[in-house]
């Protein structure tokens, strides 16, 4: 008895020795000896065999694999190769389940049951592929808040109290929705508000009738991004909501409602709600010393995952920074993400976090995100050496059509963090900022520096959605960072900001350099304030209200703007006290669509040079091959190379490789309309 319970451990077991190969195939079985005549079902089964050797390849044949958990994998698991068999047909990991037995109702929608295991709810459907829309009002366009009171229940800090409630009073139309409604699904119904950079997502407490007014709230407000009288809401989450095709609602007793699209069909849709928030986690252990190290994904399709944390509690933050990813790296080294999907999901995409070094995502499809694409680094400095993150690669990636739960979200997010790279990714899509380098307010310290950014290609950003962004926003002290042969363009904020180059709070030593931007709202760069940048040989064209702003007078050397071409067809030029910032201008191209003389604050170019700015520059056509069909190339006789002005290839920038895969790239969104109609009031919105 005993001889066979040792046999069949060992039929159990495989150890893994080098160059040891394990198959994994929906039609296997874990009791299988993971071989490819035999192979295993599951990951996790063939991880577990392989746990503990000196390397082993697990290849993963095509097919959907549904997980429950998500995947850890630890130092055991060092020189691990995860990667699909064949790299034209990506095995589908889903962390999501198949919502099945839909009927019809009278009113035409479906309906169904959720099944065994999704009590608790859902917070995202996927129909074909295709995200739902959680029902909401109005469809298009805001809501406004007509007055606010914060009720502090116990005090806190200069970030706001500990405790508080909001009363939020509505106009008479907008409370007349919650007016009726039976407690138990107002307090199910969620208010999501717009402020300048982000957004608060709040479920409802209750009703104050006699101010027409509802209350939310648990911690005080945060100082920096109130919510204030106009500003812009909407409702969730609530049954009369569910009027427009995509959209779905959960009723609390678990009877799912979808409005189906035209052309969905009730017998061959998919619909997926996903159970699981993240999917891989690799991870060191930092107490020992032993790092997670060399192990590579590499071509698998990951779809379908939770939000991290309950959606309707979301309070202000920028960027999102504080929501996690559904692959995420610590304490590890050498860790390579290749040719992989990350889509439909909740949170960020990739997250290199605490004590990662030299790790890099390539060649991956992000897309259809709850929030953002990549983070690199921590919101806090490292505590110790074996905490900081460091010499991350993020190259040829496809990063678009995030922020679809939390909208303050970003494409490449890197905090403090030095000498990473990011480059030749197309970025798009994105109701904030593209890229967002640093995370330090002010001339503190700052480990962010030596950062690499160059030949991306970042587009559609704001949507005019949220306020105070830009392709690429740089935070704080960051010597040696460079921002290189990118380009940014249709960066539109819904209020104040939508600039191309954004420096803000204590930029330092930044080199932004042959870089494309055009087609922004409030200017090709702007600098709020910041130390000895360098912004030379750019083009920033076709601004809507300003070209180049500057806003902090500092005693110090603000920045160099040098050998740039500038050129537009509306707004003004400069944006702020240009007169009293200390700056450095010179060798720069000026030009005006139609020849009418650019004024420099007020003044002519020979009168500004005169007050000892903009020495050796001039205002002249510099000959773009078709400035309206966005061709900015340039003839060998411009004058803007007299003045020193070198040209860069622009069409570098952006992904390389296959032209499938350049093609993708140039891909749109089918995104609603995001430019609000005036206030019903008209009252002017606040910037």
């Amino acid at each position: 008895m005993k001889k066979m319970f040792f046999a069949a451990l060992l039929g159990a077991v495989v150890t893994a020795q080098a160059g040891t190969v394990y198959h994994v195939a929906p039609q296997g079985d874990d009791s299988n000896g993971g071989t490819r005549a035999a192979p295993f079902a599951t990951l996790q089964r063939a991880v577990a065999a392989a746990r503990g050797g000196s390397g082993a390849d697990i290849i993963v044949h095509p097919g959907v694999y549904r997980w429950d958990a998500p995947l850890a994998l630890s130092p055991a698991d060092s020189g691990l190769r995860i990667r699909a068999a064949d790299s034209e047909n990506k095995p589908l990991i889903s962390g999501g389940r198949p919502i099945e037995g839909w009927q019809k109702t009278e009113e035409g929608l479906w309906r169904a049951q959720l099944p065994e295991g999704l009590e608790d709810g859902i917070d995202q459907l996927f129909v074909n592929g295709r995200r739902a829309d959680r029902a909401r009002e109005p469809d298009e366009f805001y809501f406004h808040l007509s007055g606010v009171r914060e009720d502090v229940i116990e005090p806190g800090d200069e970030t706001g109290a500990k405790r508080a409630t909001q009363t939020l009073a509505l106009r008479p139309d907008e409370f007349a929705i919650l007016k009726d409604m039976p407690e138990e699904d107002l307090r199910r119904t969620a208010i999501v508000a717009y402020h300048k950079w982000d957004i608060t997502r709040r479920k409802i407490k209750a009703r104050v009738d006699g101010e027409q007014a509802v209350l939310v709230g648990d911690s005080g407000m945060k100082p920096w991004n109130r919510l204030l009288p106009g500003l812009r809401y909407r409702l969730e989450n609530y049954r009369a909501a569910l009027d427009q095709p995509g959209e779905w609602f959960l009723d609390r007793d678990g009877i799912l409602l979808y409005h189906p699209r035209p052309g969905e069909d009730i017998d061959s849709a998919e619909l997926v709600a996903p159970v699981i928030d993240r999917f891989i986690s690799i991870a060191g252990d930092p107490d020992s010393g032993k790092q997670a190290a060399d192990i590579v994904i590499s071509g698998l399709s990951f779809r379908h995952a939770r939000a991290p944390a309950d959606i309707d509690q979301f309070g202000p933050i920028q960027a999102a920074a504080d929501i996690a990813a559904v692959i995420t790296v610590a304490h590890a080294t050498g860790i390579l993400i290749e040719d992989c999907e990350i889509a439909h999901i909740g949170g960020y995409g990739v997250w290199f976090r605490r004590g990662s070094r030299d790790c890099a995502l390539r060649h991956s499809y992000l897309h259809d995100l709850g929030a953002g694409g990549v983070r690199i680094g921590e919101m806090d400095p490292p505590a110790r050496d074996s905490d900081a993150v460091a010499a991350i690669v993020v190259d040829n990636n496809i990063i678009r059509d995030g922020g679809n739960i939390y909208a303050p979200a970003v494409g490449v997010w890197i905090g403090h963090s030095p000498d990473n790279r990011v480059s030749h990714n197309e970025i798009a899509d994105f109701y904030y900022t593209g890229i967002s380098v640093g995370w330090r307010w002010g001339y503190a310290e700052s480990v962010a520096k030596r950062n690499i950014i160059e030949f991306n290609r970042v587009r559609h950003i704001g949507q005019r959605v949220l306020s105070d962004m830009g392709g690429i926003y740089t935070l704080g002290p960051s010597q040696g960072t460079v921002v290189r042969n990118n380009i940014f363009h249709d960066v539109y904020a819904y209020g104040y900001g939508g600039w191309g180059l954004y420096t803000d709070e204590g930029s330092t030593g930044i080199l932004f350099e042959n870089n494309l931007v055009y087609d922004v709202k409030t200017g090709g760069f702007h600098q709020h304030y910041g130390k000895e940048n360098i912004v030379r040989n750019n083009i920033l064209a076709f601004s809507e209200l300003y070209q180049l702003q500057a806003t902090r007078v500092e005693e110090h050397q603000s920045f160099t703007l040098e050998n740039n071409i500038v050129y537009w067809d509306g707004g003004t030029l400069l944006h702020g006290p240009w007169d009293r910032v200390r700056h450095h201008s010179r060798s720069n191209c000026y030009w005006r669509m139609g020849g009418a003389e650019p004024e420099f604050l007020g003044r002519s170019l020979g009168e500004w040079q005169e007050a000892g700015h903009e020495q050796g520059s001039q205002i002249a056509d510099p000959r773009f091959a078709d400035p309206a069909g966005r061709d900015f190339s340039l003839p060998p006789d411009s004058p803007a190379l007299a003045l020193g002005f070198v040209p860069f290839d622009a069409g570098r920038a952006g992904v390389y490789g296959s032209e499938e895969w350049r093609r993708k790239a140039d891909e749109k969104t089918a995104r609603p309309p995001a430019m609000p109609p005036a206030r019903p009031d008209g009252i002017p919105y606040a910037p």
